[in-house]
């Protein structure tokens, strides 16, 4: 018989980019997220992610996961913002979960990760991914935090050109596309999908804010194989 897969809890889920990975490396996965999302593919608890981690924690829910990722919002932090909203004048005020969110991880005992932008947000850059290192048509750098155990960083590739769109008036093409807003130049539907791995969804809000596949199923892979290794030693 084959033994039941361990079970991860994806926090701030979003449409599920980050538990489609995880399912692809050996996961069992249940979601969880303030907003509605009919498309995320697996079990999902709608609600506060931090009070729902916190009431499995004070239950002893927590127990039946084995390991828990989490992307909370830390919008202040990432670059879109810290530059080109900035030099806008924009100027919003922007919530940032991310010092709570490890306060509960901590606390919940379980190794962990959590994913945030390029950009100021506050966390330990133990792992960056890049597109260009699962051959995505994306480069969407992403920083991962990991708590309770250690990750290996692989060699960052060189990038083979530029972000096809528009840039200060002139037109740039290039090999990856723009995986961010609406405006001249961004990638359709059907190129989005395909440039990130991403084929369950066809809202361009929840791809733009996905994490690509590949880089959790990276991130599941190589702690799954600490794990064996730990129970084989």
């Amino acid at each position: 018989m084959r033994a039941p897969r361990p079970r991860l809890l994806d926090l701030f889920c979003c449409a599920g980019g980050a538990a489609v990975g995880y399912a692809r490396a050996g996961f069992a996965v249940d979601g969880c997220d303030i907003a509605d999302r009919p498309n995320y593919p697996f079990p999902r608890h709608r609600g506060d992610a931090l009070a729902y981690l916190a009431h499995l924690i004070a239950t002893g829910e927590i127990r039946r996961y084995a390991f828990v990722h989490a992307s909370p919002p830390c919008q202040h932090g990432c670059a879109l913002t810290v530059g080109t909203n900035a030099s806008q004048g924009w100027g919003r005020t922007h919530v940032d979960l991310v010092a709570p969110t490890r306060e509960l991880l901590d606390a919940s005992g379980l190794p962990y990760v959590i994913e945030q932008p390029n950009g100021r947000a506050q966390i330990r850059k133990d792992l960056t991914l890049c597109g260009e290192m699962f051959g995505l048509g994306v480069i969407r750098h992403r920083n991962f935090e990991a708590g309770g155990w250690t990750v290996p960083q692989p060699a960052h590739v060189p990038h083979r050109g530029r972000v096809r769109g528009w840039r200060h008036g002139q037109y740039f093409d290039g090999p990856y596309v723009a995986a961010y807003g609406n405006g001249g130049g961004k990638p359709t539907i059907p190129e989005l999908q395909a440039a990130m791995g991403i084929d369950w969804t066809d809202v361009r809000e929840e791809l733009t804010e996905a994490i690509p596949p590949a880089y959790t199923e990276h991130i599941g892979a190589a702690f799954l194989a600490t794990t064996a290794l730990g129970v084989a030693a």
